[in-house]
């Protein structure tokens, strides 16, 4: 099943790592080349001997040892998935503020591979809002986050908190390298951000976007094996490596960006905020304030989605975003037909969660077929997951 995949298994200090031995065993009797990284703490929960005869490779827990330093570089290089198993409360503090004070931070933080993570800790550690939004702060840098399971504690409590069993786990990785490869050979055009519409060489009429829900897309659709091309207007957000940026400031600029790169897109997704209307004469110079009052003459911006949908051929797929104040069913409907996409991707500014610069979303998926697809509100690389899942699983019956 894992023949050939290297994983890196970075174990902390919880009394769930006794169950790290037998997820070694699975991983390595599945085909997998495994190396464990420990936190100090972890080597009192369970013994670096017996997960190195597991594992027939040497444990590591220590920055350096007799004048030999552990190079964290080429393990986070090295692997194919990092696994943390279990993770605890203080090291998902640590990832989710970059915090480096021992070896499996340093590997985690110089990882170029995916990274998932098991979660283990008491009930009441687990629902503390500290915990929460560490959570989400880790998804939305792309990692991903195996549920934690119900069942007894350390402490006695029954709840939630337990670490996945290694069989769950095991089920994940499987799972995971199986939609590694799922659109090897595949071209993504992706758009993100908002667009900056110059009044004058200073100031500029534009939106809130940030970018996250198509940077979101951008790593997932990479980690599926897609060649992925991003079409970005102006964010702060940096954009992981492997990824083609193109970036781009007006809404002119990226609609020549899509035009050109879209004759040779299998799937497209327009998640970018564009602006409807742009600036017909922007001043050469900055505009003094000499009058109570200034006018403003806007000229409509050409239609990115629509006109891809114009020239979209039968074997490429368009995606849409549709983002609503009022009427949004009816309107995402509406805009679906309107510019012969395959998708629209529904989201409201009423939903909790859902808008600009936030790091959750909550969307519904409607298709040209006539279907729709509710979800909860997520963490935008969760929502990226189940958008591809969506489109995918429908292009495949």
């Amino acid at each position: 099943m894992l023949k050939g995949k290297k994983i890196l298994l970075g174990i902390t200090g919880s009394i769930a790592a006794y169950k790290t031995a037998s997820l070694v065993r699975l991983l390595v009797k599945a085909g997998a080349e495994v190396k464990i990284v420990m936190t100090p703490a972890a080597v009192d929960f369970v013994a670096p001997l017996t997960l190195s005869t597991l594992s027939k490779n040497e444990v590591l827990h220590k920055l350096s040892e007799n004048d030999s330093w552990s190079n964290h570089v080429m393990l986070g290089r090295w692997a194919d998935l990092m696994i943390i198993a279990p993770l605890t409360c203080n090291t998902l503090a640590k990832m989710s503020n970059g915090i480096c004070d021992n070896l499996l931070m340093a590997a985690y933080l110089s990882a170029t591979c995916p990274v998932v993570t098991a979660p283990a800790m008491d009930e009441d550690m687990w629902y503390h809002s500290s915990t929460q939004i560490n959570l989400e702060k880790i998804q939305s840098f792309g990692n991903k986050v195996i549920p934690v399971e119900n069942g007894e504690l350390a402490s006695g409590l029954i709840g939630p908190g337990r670490m996945a069993e290694p069989e769950t786990i095991i089920n994940w990785v499987v799972d995971f390298f199986q939609h590694a490869n799922q659109l090897s050979g595949k071209k993504v055009l992706i758009t993100a951000g908002p667009t900056y519409e110059a009044i004058d060489p200073v100031r500029f009429i534009g939106n809130h976007s940030s970018g996250k829900m198509g940077i979101a897309l951008a790593i997932e659709f990479l980690k599926r094996g897609a060649h992925v091309t991003l079409v970005c207007g102006p964010v702060s957000i940096p954009v992981p490596f492997g990824i083609k940026h193109l970036p781009v400031v007006s809404a002119a600029e990226m609609y020549d960006a899509c035009v050109k790169e879209f004759e040779n897109t299998d799937i497209a997704v327009m998640s970018a905020a564009v602006a409807d209307y742009t600036i017909k004469s922007p001043a050469e110079n900055k505009i003094k304030k000499s009058t109570d009052t200034l006018t403003l003459e806007l000229e409509k911006t050409k239609d990115i989605l629509k006109s891809l949908g114009a020239i979209k051929k039968d074997n490429q797929m368009l995606i849409g975003f549709a983002l609503e104040t009022e009427n949004e069913i009816e309107n995402a409907k509406a805009k679906l037909v309107s510019k012969n996409a395959d998708y629209i991707v529904l989201n409201s500014m009423k939903d909790d969660g859902s808008g600009f610069g936030k790091d959750t979303n909550k969307i519904t998926i409607f298709s040209k077929n006539g279907d729709s697809f509710s979800f909860e509100t997520k963490s935008k690389s969760a929502v990226a997951e189940d958008i591809i899942n969506t489109i995918l699983n429908k292009k495949e019956k």
